[in-house]
């Protein structure tokens, strides 16, 4: 179904995006911290089951239409990698932000999980990101789109909850050594900013 170099490359982009903090890491380890590790765990966890609703979402949407034609394809994927160097420069010019803390009401493991479902579903720009960023690694030639988006889907969801778990487990022996690269804070624009903009023109040039 899909080409051993393509995979690799989707899930070395998955793992790359997660280096760099973003609100669900942030809302992660706030739960961690002020809840402990289970409930950052089952955080996380809710956070990979929205980021699945997402993914079938977009699968529904747009599996059809990746198989209607050549042109329709072709459409998709543009009008994607263009979203994608959008928010790439965006990111780019953006400054960084100061110490923002967010204030979190204490909760069992169970609430944590369906909060962080809700919060990742309800959130626009989720939704948008997966309409861009998923279809850039559907190729319909290869069998059925939405079984492709799935699979695809399943792969981040199962990264993002391993990562998280595993930010959850380490997060306060790590803290301190957080603390002392607070510096890079202002290097993370730049550095998910390019990511964003070099995925965006590889898939604009790329042939089908």
């Amino acid at each position: 179904m899909f080409d051993l170099s393509a995979l690799l490359t989707y899930v070395a982009v998955v793992l790359g995006l997660f280096l760099i903090p973003g609100p669900a890491v942030l809302l992660v380890m706030t739960r961690t911290v002020q809840g402990g590790r289970k409930v950052g765990i089952a955080t996380g966890l809710g956070v990979a089951a929205g980021d699945l609703i997402h993914t079938l979402c977009a699968a529904l949407g747009l599996s059809a239409i990746l198989m209607t034609s050549a042109t329709a394809f072709n459409v998709v994927k543009l009008v994607g990698a263009c979203y994608l160097i959008y928010l790439g420069v965006r990111a780019f010019m953006s400054r960084s932000g100061g110490d923002s803390k967010v204030q979190l009401s204490a909760v069992t493991p169970a609430q944590a999980f369906f909060q962080a479902i809700g919060a990742e579903v309800l959130n626009p720009k989720t939704a948008i990101f997966f309409l861009a960023f998923l279809p850039q690694f559907i190729h319909p030639a290869s069998g059925s789109s939405f079984l492709q988006f799935a699979v695809l889907g399943l792969i981040f969801s199962g990264l993002s909850a391993g990562y998280t778990s595993l930010l959850a487990l380490a997060i306060r022996p790590l803290s301190q050594a957080i603390k002392g690269l607070a510096g890079l804070r202002r290097w993370e624009g730049k550095i998910i900013g390019t990511m964003f903009m070099a995925l965006g023109l590889k898939i604009a040039f790329q042939q089908r």
